[in-house]
């Protein structure tokens, strides 16, 4: 019986073994593909994203260096500007290109000749003979007070030599003031910008390849192993490429397989290619590991049944089966009592040994929390089954009334419970939840093959301190105005984010004799005119203005969401008015009412940079104050 019992038992589980290996190979090669498929994906993307950081990179240092280069510009200008009778010769204008740190100063007169330079060869050169000079001459003409202009990298007239020049209009006579650098260092990060660089900073598995082609011409821009090679077969074609989006097979003119996907981006198409013989080693080896693995739990199965017959146990577990089945559903009153033989008693012991043992675990380490005060409970429950393990502490913290303690007796209660507050995440903050609007805990939680696990923890007072910190780190503690630093870049945002056919301004003011209240009547009041006047910026409404304190009697506003300047004049206007009204106790006797002088500039361009428009607004308020005080103006208009 027993060799009849084994002989079905091998046979059965051959053929099983046979159709889980078949099954595990088709399932095996779509996960290699789906595999390489995201390896292809994720090395493509890192391309993408290495390409826009370098451009966003480069960007950013154009910028940089394009003020950095107007300012020695100007400078050059300035000290030029004592020299309009004397003209300077070729080693003083060297000495004052090493000075500036440039590679080239030159003057330029009224009729667009260089009169003076630091390279005598371009003394005398005609700016209207050439494209890349001539566009200088604008400025001779140009109506601006302060005219410029940045020329991008580019090979010059005079030598052909690539350089960026940068000219300045002068000022008490007409003439341009022009320095050039040598780009290197954009030349530089432009080299590292290109295809064959950036893969040859990216690694490659064996026969694997990386390339990029032009979608119109099919012309390969890049490839991993260098442009030394052949790219006239199959799959680098625009067409094969574009049909392999989600990966495919392809056959080669040579009849070689090769799995391609491809991946558009702009006006290329980043490809990748692995030959199909590689996929096969692939799926042959971890057949061939499957296969022995299945071979051994055969083998051990085999033996198990064999022993397990032999010794007639089979009715044993499965009583022991439902014993632990009742106390895996959460019925730890269960006992297990199986005899026959001394094996089964044993076991049947030892397991209730260990259960007794779990219950008085559990219990204990309830009561030590519960008599440690440390804010801490823990859970466990599997779906479908009524029983809930939790400590005593979990109650409070999950905020769970006395009239819901059926959550503890049915599972699945519970599970939509804590699905319920585990929606109310915290931002920025991990495995951390809102039980209500004073109480915040963070939850541990896995799921295992037994059910789900959880540890819940007290985070409220942690939160709340962050909150408060944030709040203390970005506002002004005296009038609880945004600081400066925060509101530039609350400002920022703003601009940036500006929709089309909307217009915003920025504010600069200043308390008007505010020393003079310090001094005569002492800084409680000087203190409450500064709250007063804050009180004021936070009444107006908070969906067109940012208020900020800037320093001292020194505030700023943006006001923004406005399609007229109308709207935004009108604003300021009822601003003006609200502090008319306000008044401020000095003393007993006096009370005082808010001057403050104002200057605002306002834009519709979402580039423009906030620092300017903070400095026009800026010059606009040293105007008011200059000449009278108390109302505000407009930069550009004094």
């Amino acid at each position: 019986m027993q060799k009849t019992f084994i002989k079905y038992i091998f046979v059965i589980m051959t053929v099983a073994i046979s159709l889980i290996l078949l099954i595990h190979l088709v399932i095996t090669f779509r996960s290699l593909t789906n595999q390489q498929l995201n390896s292809f994906w994720a090395k493509t993307d890192q391309v993408i994203h290495t390409l826009e950081n370098n451009q966003r990179e480069l960007a950013l240092m154009n910028e940089n260096l394009d003020e950095d280069y107007l300012t020695r510009a100007r400078a050059a200008e300035y000290v030029l500007n004592g020299q309009q009778d004397t003209s300077m010769d070729v080693g003083q204008m060297q000495y004052l290109a090493k000075l500036l740190n440039v590679d080239e100063v030159h003057v330029i007169d009224e009729n667009g000749f260089i009169v003076c330079s630091s390279v005598s060869q371009y003394i005398g050169i005609d700016m209207d003979d050439h494209e890349q000079t001539r566009a200088f001459l604008a400025l001779l003409d140009s109506r601006e007070e302060e005219p410029y202009l940045i020329q991008d990298a580019m090979p010059n007239a005079a030598e052909n030599k690539v350089m960026k020049y940068v000219g300045v209009g002068r000022k008490g006579m007409k003439g341009i003031v022009q320095v050039g650098f040598e780009p290197i260092r954009q030349l530089e990060l432009e080299s590292r910008n290109t295809y064959e660089y950036i893969f040859s900073k990216f690694p490659t598995d064996v026969g694997e390849e990386l390339f990029v082609v032009d979608r119109e011409t099919g012309a390969v821009l890049g490839h991993s192993d260098g442009m030394e090679g052949e790219f006239g077969k199959e799959h680098y074609r625009p067409d094969i490429l574009l049909g392999s989006l989600d990966g495919r097979f392809i056959r080669e003119d040579n009849g070689s397989i090769i799995y391609v996907a491809g991946r558009e981006y702009g006006d290329v198409l980043i490809g990748a290619a692995l030959p199909g013989e590689i996929l096969l080693q692939r799926l042959l080896k971890n057949a061939l590991t499957t296969l022995v693995y299945l071979l051994l739990v055969e083998i051990a199965v085999i033996l198990l049944l064999y022993y397990l017959v032999r010794r007639k146990v089979i009715d044993g577990i499965h009583q022991i089966i439902e014993s632990l089945s009742a106390i895996t559903e959460g019925n730890l009153d269960t006992a297990v009592t199986v005899g026959g033989n001394r094996e089964f008693e044993q076991l049947s012991e030892g397991i209730n040994t260990m259960v007794k043992s779990i219950v008085s675990i559990s219990n204990r380490i309830s009561a030590i929390i519960d008599i440690s005060g440390i804010p801490l409970g823990a859970f466990e429950y599997k779906s479908g089954q009524g029983h809930v393990f939790v400590t005593s502490g979990v109650k409070g913290l999950l905020g769970i009334q006395e009239d819901q303690a059926a959550l503890y007796r049915d599972s699945e209660l519970f599970d939509r419970y804590i699905r319920k507050i585990t929606r109310k995440a915290i931002e920025e903050e991990k495995d951390v939840f809102e039980v209500n609007t004073s109480k915040y805990v963070r939850i541990h939680m896995s799921e295992t093959q037994e059910g789900y696990l959880g540890v819940i923890t007290d985070v409220t007072g942690d939160i709340l301190e962050k909150r408060r910190m944030q709040y203390e780190n970005t506002h002004d503690p005296l009038t609880g105005l945004y600081q400066y630093n925060h509101f530039k870049q609350l400002a920022g945002d703003v601009l940036r984010g500006m929709p089309d056919r909307q217009m915003c301004a920025v504010v600069m003011l200043d308390l008007d004799s505010f020393k003079s209240i310090n001094d005569t009547f002492g800084h409680n009041a000087g203190d409450r005119y500064l709250q007063t006047f804050s009180a004021v910026m936070k009444s107006m409404p908070k969906e067109h203005f940012l208020c900020a304190r800037r320093s001292g009697d020194e505030f700023c506003m943006m006001v923004f969401g406005c399609r007229e300047k109308s709207e935004i004049t009108g604003f300021l206007d009822l601003f003006y008015e609200k502090l008319r009204a306000s008044r401020v106790r000095m003393d007993d006797k006096e009370y005082k009412a808010i001057s403050a002088s104002g200057g605002f500039a306002w834009t519709r361009d979402p580039e423009e940079s906030i620092y300017e428009l903070l400095s026009h607004a800026d010059e606009a308020l040293y105007e008011v104050k200059r000449e009278t005080k108390g109302h505000y103006t407009e930069y550009g208009c004094m």
